[in-house]
């Protein structure tokens, strides 16, 4: 194959440089891989052999902007095995995550570089520099530091082979849990559809005729899927079924995960001690705002004690209806359901009452875009004329209040066999600023809703509702972006700051302003009544206190692999359970694990890093109260958060959020939100 034959390696000849996606096959990644990454090897070798003196343009800024190509097939390529993979995608990741590990290490542990890069960190005078130059020294001498510049050749070798067997493994681990997700399914007939409102029928009825069984009923693992079934199903020993197959996902299975968890998590002790570190959250929390395991563990600690006579409350109202539903004991596969029945009671409100005011289409161009718009001045304008990946995906030109192209957002809402269970933001391209060009982005949502049926539209639960605005959100800190370095942009913020944009657009969805305008009914096109308005907001306290365990039990366990662990576990159950104990108040269930299908530490980017969730509440919390004493859409408090968003990693994240706030973030606020102050 030539280039000239390779999409990935010719000019794209698409409006806005968007991937040619239509014309892209598995079979041009490899070569178009290749080729790139010998081009930024050239690249990166001319900065290092330069015969001129090392400056900021010539070393740190010349090497910002090296590897471009690269990094852009790279975004294609793993943004497509996540959201449209393959057998044959599969595979070519397992050989190019190892190819991208050692280009990394080749780059950071090459010795005359980092003397140019050292050279320019001790010389350059801080003046000489402006604000985003500065930080870019800085991130970029780091980068070299923690990551092995600084160590003898025998233990750059070890480096290197670390980086390699996690590339191998993480990769490994993603595609079991997506096998085992898919492998199974729960063929049911209607005398087994008990309890199941007609959304879910009529879903698990179109699921199964698509798999040629136009008789029976699917449920699958997929969330779409398996979060209603667990909510509604009267059938106590199919919801068992259901939630033994979900919990034991990887686990002592055909594509089992046992035996690579503990090595992911040796393997990154090992490099983080390798570099000077205690332990790996030592190592990723040293550029996190909370900086120490030891302030996340306190921070655990914090909301812990804080939560528990609220966790203790819950869990009782759980036993107790439990007993009068006639249930013998409180079991996982319970939790669900009796939750939905204790809703109805306490707050007058379900999801089968409430979908039928948030259609998809009505919630994002009534929802997401009119919030934009009253907030930022954003307007989205549908294009059917660009490129996309697969026939879901909804393609907007984003425009600023001036009528400028901000950016291409792309949305890709219905699961499908070839997309990981969830919902995430990502991008195509990010912005950055070259040659006199201000690139702007191409961004991206994937979630996994509902799909429409031959006579419904995709209705969304409340929480779904909720999971727009989530990941719109980190789209937004994408769009807004408006910074001079690829590396510094949009998202490329602390990991415990990043959730901050995305979860505070939550709040306004249960604003009877928010709901006004999006929540019509899908047929008769009536508001939601003024009565489950206020019903919703009730919602923000229901189970806040076992809610907030359960998110507690993900943390521990995330800093119990990557800061307590001092040896490999004997028994990962075992582990998990003693980890977990004081926040885990349910029975313990043989045959399923947390840590084989924990996708977010073992292959997305939260290992020591699960904790910011409830961190980045905090700010949200915190920074919403702001809106809510000026007005939900309330343009100068906007424009001051607009600043957040668009400096991206160019300063610091608490100097950004008090610019915003004029303090520090109270943590109070998110206990008065969650009711348990």
């Amino acid at each position: 194959m030539t280039q000239s034959d390779n999409p990935l390696l010719t000019p794209y000849q698409t409006p806005f440089d968007i991937p040619p996606f239509e014309a892209i096959k598995p079979e041009h990644f490899l070569p178009a891989f290749e080729q790139a990454l010998a081009q930024a090897r050239e690249e990166v070798q001319r900065i290092a052999h330069s015969d001129e003196l090392p400056t900021f343009a010539n070393t740190i800024e010349a090497l910002e902007y090296a590897g471009l190509k690269l990094n852009e097939i790279a975004e294609i390529f793993f943004n497509l095995n996540s959201a449209e993979t393959n057998d044959q995608i599969q595979q070519l990741a397992q050989q190019i995550s190892p190819m991208l590990a050692e280009y990394a290490n080749d780059v950071l542990l090459d010795e005359q570089l980092f003397q140019r890069i050292k050279t320019v960190y001790q010389t350059t005078t801080p003046h000489t520099l402006t604000a985003e130059q500065q930080m870019l020294l800085k991130k970029t001498y780091r980068a070299f530091t923690r990551n092995g510049a600084l160590l003898s050749e025998n233990d750059k070798v070890k480096l290197r082979e670390i980086d390699q067997q996690l590339a191998i493994l993480t990769q490994k681990f993603a595609q079991n849990v997506l096998a085992d997700t898919n492998a199974f399914q729960l063929w049911l007939l209607e005398n087994e559809l008990d309890g199941l409102p007609d959304f879910v029928k009529e879903a698990a009825k179109e699921a199964a005729i698509q798999k040629g069984q136009p008789d029976k009923y699917l449920i699958t693992l997929h969330a779409d899927s398996f979060v209603p079934f667990m909510t509604y199903s009267n059938r106590r020993d199919l919801r068992e079924k259901l939630f033994m197959a979900y919990g034991s996902r990887a686990y002592r299975t055909t594509h089992d995960n046992t035996g690579i968890v503990s090595p992911i998590a040796q393997l990154r002790k090992e490099r983080a001690t390798l570099l000077g570190f205690a332990s790996h959250a030592d190592y990723v929390l040293e550029e996190r705002m909370a900086a120490s395991p030891e302030r996340v563990m306190k921070f655990l600690q914090f909301l812990k004690e804080k939560a528990r006579e609220g966790a203790h409350r819950d869990y009782h109202k759980l036993s107790e209806r439990a007993r009068q539903e006639g249930l013998d004991s409180l079991k996982r596969w319970d939790v669900h359901w009796l939750m939905e029945k204790i809703k109805r009671d306490e707050v007058g409100i379900d999801d089968e009452l409430l979908k039928p005011y948030f259609p998809l289409e009505q919630v994002v161009e009534k929802g997401i875009f009119e919030l934009a718009n009253r907030l930022y001045g954003l307007t989205f304008h549908k294009r059917v004329d660009l490129p996309k990946y697969h026939s879901d995906v909804q393609t907007y030109e984003v425009k600023d209040h001036d009528g400028r192209t901000l950016a291409i957002f792309m949305a890709d809402y219905f699961p499908r066999e070839g997309k990981r269970a969830g919902a995430w933001m990502t991008q195509y391209r990010g912005q950055y600023k070259l040659n006199g060009r201000n690139i702007r982005p191409v961004v991206s949502i994937v979630c996994n809703f509902s799909k429409p049926t031959s006579t419904l539209p995709s209705l969304l639960t409340f929480q779904e509702v909720l999971t727009l605005f989530h990941e719109f959100g980190h789209a937004l800190h994408g769009m807004l972006a408006d910074t001079t370095y690829p590396s510094l942009s949009g998202t490329n913020v602390y990991w415990d700051f990043v959730e901050l944009p995305s979860q505070i657009l939550e709040n306004w969805c249960y604003t009877p302003e928010m709901l006004a305008l999006m929540a019509r009914h899908y047929q008769s096109g009536q508001p939601l009544p003024f009565d489950l308005t206020a019903r919703l907001r009730r919602m923000k306290t229901f189970m806040e206190g076992y809610a907030t365990y359960r998110q507690l039990s993900f943390g521990y366990l995330d800093m119990g692999w990557h800061y307590l662990l001092q040896a490999t576990p004997a028994d990962l159950k075992s582990f998990e359970t003693e980890l977990t104990k004081d926040l885990d108040m349910l029975p313990p269930v043989d045959d399923i694990a947390i840590s084989t299908s924990f996708s977010h530490i073992f292959h997305g980017g939260y290992a020591a890093g699960y904790y910011s969730y409830k961190w980045a509440e905090v700010l949200d919390a915190d920074a919403f109260e702001s809106f809510e004493q000026n007005g939900l859409f309330h343009r100068p408090t906007a424009r001051k958060f607009r600043r957040l968003l668009s400096a991206g990693g160019t300063v610091d994240p608490m100097k950004l959020y008090i610019d915003f706030k004029g303090r520090e973030p109270d943590p109070n606020a998110l206990l008065r939100r969650a009711g348990l102050l």
